[in-house]
């Protein structure tokens, strides 16, 4: 009710400003019990019949942020009091990098999306502060947390021939600081030159099977992901579940679905702006996407669901074409930290309308087609 008042004064700062007062202000909000306790009475939607568990994890709602909010962890707390079930922080490089220069961050108001080219602007993995635990602190006996994730990638200046070494080294980095519930290996998004080519069977089979030897040696034992963009052609997209299926049997725990598009297709807006498109013209062809890898999976890889979620009903589309979890972010500039408790309502009110025990029935479910007046 609150941000239709605010978003026109937030629209009147440049798009990354926004967004740093915005995280600012979770940041501060995070540190008090009061200020936590507040923001969850106003946004979280506390029901066992929204828990699911996927790769390993107890989630206790689908509803997650994507990469890119929080690039170094630093506002973990004041997220998950908005109601989150998990956070994915980062992308997460090893060394600091500044990213590209500005502006980076586009508002297409008539879209509903946002372009931006960023090329991952963060302090490097030894600016990570965060602890897996820091939402554990605000669930009651018996809760599930917040889960956290974290989102890595190359370097800048890395060359492919060396990016897995990159990602090994974070990898063993957020490990050893219980830093993560689980791992996402970021090989698609477009603002880091040359990145996307190790979505590539001939790279992505070396990264993946490296990681996975790396990870299944240390214990406790971390989930690891692999986000893909939306840009990929069928066969590219079999090429890598190959990969994904095929290292390990079942190394890979689990595919997010999809990073940020370069297709302009409809956006005359985003003609000519650099970098990845994201909002409610991506909405259709994540969605495509899930439904597709999905079905050549059989359901065996779990799918994390992202793009172009501005409303329940796209999360709950998101879940019926095979998503297990889903994640917002553009949807949280347009429509509000609000729209985690609608998306959580509006599960709750669909599985007693379809008479369904919990979340986990509706992935990948289809209602049954309403019957024709006689």
């Amino acid at each position: 009710m609150i941000y239709p008042l605010i978003r026109p004064f937030l629209f009147r700062l440049d798009a990354e400003a926004a967004h740093s007062l915005t995280l600012s202000g979770l940041r501060l909000a995070g540190r008090f019990a009061l200020s936590r306790w507040l923001l969850r009475s106003l946004f979280a939607v506390d029901d066992p019949r929204l828990e699911t568990e996927v790769f390993g994890l107890r989630f206790k709602n689908p509803v997650g942020l994507a990469a890119g909010y929080d690039k170094n962890g630093v506002a973990v707390k004041g997220l998950s009091a908005l109601g989150f079930g998990h956070v994915e922080v980062g992308t997460v490089t090893l060394l600091p990098q500044v990213g590209n220069p500005r502006p980076r961050v586009h508002r297409l108001p008539r879209a509903r999306a946002v372009v931006n080219s960023m090329g991952f602007p963060n302090g490097g993995v030894d600016a990570l502060r965060l602890d897996r635990r820091a939402s554990a602190g605000q669930a009651s006996a018996g809760a599930v947390p917040t889960r956290v994730g974290v989102n890595i990638g190359k370097g800048r200046d890395t060359p492919l021939e060396q990016a897995a070494a990159d990602y090994i080294a974070l990898l063993r980095i957020i490990h050893s600081r219980g830093q993560a519930d689980y791992i996402a290996v970021n090989v698609s998004s477009p603002n880091t030159r040359g990145l996307r080519q190790l979505q590539d069977r001939e790279f992505l089979e070396g990264l993946v099977t490296s990681l996975v030897e790396v990870r299944d040696a240390l214990q406790p034992r971390l989930p690891l992901l692999v986000k893909l963009a939306p840009d990929l052609t069928e066969a590219e997209i079999d090429d890598a579940l190959d990969v994904l299926m095929g290292v390990g049997g079942t190394g890979i725990d689990g595919v997010i679905v999809s990073n940020t598009t370069v297709s302009r297709d409809g956006v005359p807006d985003a003609a000519n702006l650099a970098g990845g498109l994201s909002g409610a013209p991506l909405r259709a062809r994540s969605t495509a996407m899930i439904r597709y890898v999905a079905r050549q999976t059989g359901g065996r890889l779990p799918i994390v669901g992202v793009g172009g979620i501005l409303e329940p009903a796209d999360a709950i589309e998101k879940l019926q074409a095979g998503a297990s979890l889903v994640q917002l972010f553009t949807g949280l500039v347009y429509s509000g930290p609000g729209l985690v408790r609608a998306i959580n309502e509006e599960l709750l009110r669909l599985c007693a309308r379809e008479g369904l025990s919990s979340v986990r029935d509706l992935i990948g479910y289809q209602p049954a087609p309403a019957r024709a007046p006689r």
